[in-house]
């Protein structure tokens, strides 16, 4: 294509990279002069297929309505009108290997005129990391999107959990789990001791398996109910006949830890820690992230809080002496951990978060199961309407608004606070009316039969991994079939990433959803991770990955009925296509983007700027 003439200038183009994909943060500040900026054309070299030099990262919509059975088309005919974009085509073999992406500026006015802007263009190097590519920390990300295009596309009969065949469901779920199904093996297989505190352990596809090959002094402390939570029952009379000690936690709310220690010569020498429990679906269908740490002295911390909790103490006692641990090197990062439970007049662990999301220069993202610690929740929505770059991802938002609040209807549409709500519920309520004005919070939702849109497929919600689990499936229902309710649990994570566009990122992760039971009720562990920018940088690329995915399905079917059908707009015009149709004008996509002063703005300057 002809390159049109403009004044001299670049795209800036930064790269956030983790073992699953490439996050571009793409920015063009000429294309405020130009009102038929139509986005950007990426092209990756090398290409997709075998022996291709090169190829343009393609694009699901046109500058047409999508239809039936069209094909995505490539980015130098139907440019990518998004400051945020992802290549999630690196396969498992790619990662550590490099990659350049060129980005040109397309202007024009449509699907007959377009020129990509090659004086204009940037070329960015990206190497992409291996899972245990930061020195010490080995990080494991899933993929986890059941409800995505890629996924019913390439497993369409998962669906069918009756009559999907062992090896198929096996493959899809190696997909979903994207390498965090070999973490616990390469942990456990063979470790000579191993320790730990298990939540949920039902997994006999990757877990039962290593953890009974492992060796030497082995001990388990698990969660235990009776009468209300005895999940890990089977598992733990297998690993009890094979020689394990194991004892069951009691005393807490629940025991929400999920960690391994692994022994080296009689000593405790590397931990495994993270959000995913040890069951089909956490390795798989839920979000969550898992880190291996080699380093003996933090893995001493963990041992030792395993034999604390073997014997079954108090809140009260562990409280006592519940505090951050003394920072600990690994590789290039510095790591500290808190044990919860604190005593009840204590709340050092969320504090210490609600004050550095506070101090944030430049960003803030988060991505949890469900936080309901109101200080906290005000600080991350206080960085939002600061104008710093906030982002968040729940696993649900739901209105709470009850029967009095109903009432007063009035105060709430007036900005204020609905009379009668315990304050979680007005947390939720924050929540619940952020994610419908200015929907930088957001939750998981997916394309449900009835809603999905022209050209894309309707995706499942969940898949039922029951066969390999210690757990007995459902009962058969009273016509035979075997009942398949899809879990509540979706998006399980519980870390916050704040200014991981810059050279001194925090990551905060581990156990805790951040709530006043993990603080006070539940046995957890809170990892504060600082000194790594490239641990950070995989943490915002995949938070990003799921925001953008999730973002794009809760927007969709907020503005259809269940039905389907378009919600009238302002003004009364009904179009169900206006979302999936490629903009003509710069200011038909990007007008916030080059009004100074907003989010969107903030958002396409900074992630894009070089780290400071």
């Amino acid at each position: 294509m002809a390159a049109r003439k403009t004044a001299s200038g670049s795209v800036k183009v930064r790269a956030y990279a983790s073992p699953t994909l490439v996050l571009l943060a793409l920015d063009w500040p000429k294309g405020k002069q130009h009102d038929d900026f139509l986005g950007f054309a990426i092209r990756r070299a090398p290409g997709y297929r075998a022996g291709e030099k090169d190829a343009y990262l393609w694009n699901k919509l046109s500058f047409a309505p999508p239809v039936a059975g069209s094909s995505p088309t490539p980015s130098d005919l139907a440019p990518i009108q998004k400051f945020l974009w992802w290549d999630s085509g690196i396969t498992t073999e790619q990662r550590g290997k490099t990659f350049s992406y060129t980005v040109f500026p397309v202007l024009g006015t449509g699907p007959a005129d377009l020129d990509l802007l090659e004086e204009e263009a940037t070329t960015c190097k990206v190497v992409v990391p291996t899972i245990e590519d930061e020195d010490g920390i080995a990080t494991y990300f899933n993929r986890a999107v059941v409800s995505s295009q890629s996924f019913t596309s390439e497993f369409p009969g998962v669906a069918d959990a009756k009559t999907v065949k062992r090896a198929e469901l096996e493959q899809a779920m190696k997909w979903l789990a994207n390498g965090m199904q070999d973490a616990i093996p390469k942990f456990a297989t063979n470790a000579p001791g191993l320790t730990g505190a298990i939540y949920h352990l039902t997994d006999k596809l990757w877990t039962m398996p290593a953890l009974e090959k492992a060796k030497g002094k082995r001990a388990i402390a698990y969660m235990w109910k009776p009468g209300t939570d005895t999940t890990d029952a089977k598992a733990i009379a297998s690993l009890k006949a094979d020689g394990y000690v194991t004892t069951p936690r009691t005393k807490a709310n629940i025991m929400h830890d999920k960690f391994l220690v692994r022994f080296k010569d009689g000593k405790p020498n590397a931990v495994l820690a993270g959000s995913a429990n040890f069951t089909p679906e956490g390795i798989t269908a839920q979000a969550n992230v898992l880190h291996t740490f080699a380093s003996p002295a933090l893995a001493k911390l963990y041992d030792a809080r395993q034999q604390a909790l073997a014997g079954d103490p108090t809140l009260a006692s562990l409280g006592k002496g519940a505090g951050w641990s003394n920072p600990v090197k690994v590789g290039k990062a510095s790591v500290r951990v808190f044990f919860s439970p604190e005593v009840s007049s204590k709340r050092v662990s969320i504090d210490t978060v609600v004050q550095a999301v506070k101090k944030a220069k430049s960003s803030v993202v988060f991505c949890m199961f469900s936080p309901t610690d109101k200080a906290l929740l005000e600080a991350l929505m206080g960085a939002g309407d600061k104008k710093k770059v906030m982002f968040g991802m729940l696993n649900s938002i739901v209105d709470p608004t009850n029967a009095q609040a109903k009432k007063n209807a009035k105060l709430v549409a007036d900005g204020q606070e609905p009379k009668d709500l315990t304050e979680n519920a007005k947390v939720q309520v924050t929540l619940f009316h952020r994610s419908r004005t200015q929907r930088d919070v957001l939750a998981y939702d997916f394309f449900k039969k009835n809603t999905a849109p022209a050209n894309f497929l309707p995706e499942l919600s969940s898949i039922d991994t029951s066969r390999f689990s210690t757990v007995p499936p459902a009962p058969p229902s009273n016509d035979g079939t075997k009942p398949h309710t899809p879990p509540a649990v979706h998006i399980h994570h519980k870390f916050i990433v704040i200014d991981a566009d810059t050279k001194r990122p925090t990551i905060y992760t581990g156990s805790a959803n951040m709530s006043n039971n993990s603080v006070h009720r539940n046995d957890e562990n809170l990892l504060e991770i600082t000194g790594s920018p490239s641990l950070a940088q995989a943490y915002f690329a995949e938070f990003l990955r799921l925001y953008e995915h999730y973002r794009a399905r809760a927007i969709w079917n907020q503005t259809h009925t269940k039905s389907g059908k378009p919600k009238p707009k302002a003004g009364g015009s009904k179009s169900s296509h206006d979302a999936l149709v490629l903009k003509r004008t710069r200011d038909g996509w990007a007008r916030a983007a080059y009004t100074t002063g907003t989010r969107e703005q903030k958002a396409r300057v900074t992630l894009a700027a070089p780290p400071g």
